[in-house]
C-alpha cells in the first residue's frame, strides 16, 4: 500500500510537554502526500505555538472548544482525507517502523491494532507490553462488547471503517471501543503483537486506560446496552442504504 495516503488523526489539549517529541516521531515516517490532522480543544498552554513552530506542511491544525475528547477525535476523523487512518495521542512516541508495518497489514485487513510498550514520562519502561493475552483472544464482536481490547493510539484502519463509524453515537465514552465494534461488524480485523508505540503514562494523562473505569457495574451494563443499541442502529442504517441503492438500481436499470 505504498501509494495509499495516510491520515494521522490527533486530538490534543494542553499537550505542550510531549507533543513535539510525538510529532517528530510521526512526521519522519510519512510521505509528502500524507497528512496529520490535529484538532486542539482549546489549549491554554504552549501547545499551539509548538505545533506552529514545527512548521510541517503535513500538519493541518484546527482549533476547537468542545471540552470533550470524544467530540475532538470525531472532528479530527471528519477532516481526514486519507485512504488509511491512524489514531494518535498527543504524548506517546511512535516506534520507527510503525507506519510501514501497519500499512503492510492493512493490505489484507480493514483494521489493525498493535501492542505497545508502557513507559513513564521519561520513556522509561514500566511494562514490557500492554496486551498480555494472545492476539486471537482480543478479536470478536461479543468479546469486545463485553471487554474492549481496542486501544485507540495503537489502531489503524481503512477509510471505509472511518466512514461507517461516523458520526459517533451520542453519549459515547470511548471512541476506540466504538470504532473497533463497527470494524468487527463489517470488516476483517487483526490484532498483532508487534509493539509499535511507547505508550506514555504520566500524571497529566487525560485517559485512565491503565487505572480502569470508575463506573459502577450498573453504569457499565447500561453503557454496553447503549453502545449495542447504537451499533444495531448503525448496522440497520447501513443495510437500509444498501437496499435503497439496490432498489433504485433495479428500477432504473
Amino acid at each position: 500500500m505504498e501509494n495509499k495516503k495516510v491520515s494521522v488523526c490527533m486530538a490534543c489539549y494542553n499537550g505542550s510537554k510531549y507533543i513535539e517529541e510525538q510529532l517528530e516521531s510521526i512526521i519522519k515516517q510519512l510521505n509528502d502526500d500524507d497528512e496529520i490532522i490535529i484538532s486542539d480543544d482549546g489549549s491554554t498552554d504552549e501547545t499551539i505555538q509548538i505545533i506552529e513552530r514545527i512548521n510541517s506542511p503535513l500538519i493541518k491544525l484546527f482549533r476547537n472548544h468542545f471540552r470533550n475528547h470524544i467530540l475532538n477525535f470525531e472532528f479530527a476523523l471528519k477532516q481526514a482525507t486519507g485512504d488509511l487512518i491512524f489514531l494518535s495521542d498527543q504524548d506517546d512516541v511512535w516506534v520507527e517502523n510503525k507506519v510501514f508495518i501497519m500499512k503492510a497489514y492493512l493490505e489484507k485487513y480493514d483494521i489493525v491494532c498493535s501492542n505497545c510498550y508502557i513507559v513513564d514520562g521519561h520513556l522509561n519502561k514500566l511494562q514490557r507490553e500492554f496486551y498480555t493475552n494472545t492476539a486471537t483472544k482480543r478479536k470478536g464482536l461479543i468479546r469486545n462488547l463485553i471487554h474492549n481490547h481496542y486501544l485507540g493510539c495503537c489502531m489503524a484502519f481503512r477509510r471505509k471503517i472511518c466512514e461507517k463509524a461516523l458520526p459517533f453515537p451520542k453519549g459515547l465514552i470511548t471512541h476506540d471501543t466504538w470504532i473497533g465494534l463497527v470494524a468487527e461488524s463489517i470488516g476483517k480485523t487483526l490484532f498483532i503483537d508487534d509493539k509499535l508505540i511507547l505508550f506514555r503514562r504520566h500524571e497529566s494523562n487525560t485517559s485512565n486506560t491503565l487505572k480502569g473505569s470508575n463506573l459502577s457495574l450498573f453504569q457499565k451494563l447500561s453503557y454496553r446496552c447503549d453502545i449495542l443499541k447504537g451499533l444495531c442502529i448503525n448496522i440497520l442504517l447501513r443495510n437500509l442504504c444498501k437496499w435503497g441503492r439496490m432498489t433504485i438500481y433495479s428500477v432504473f436499470y
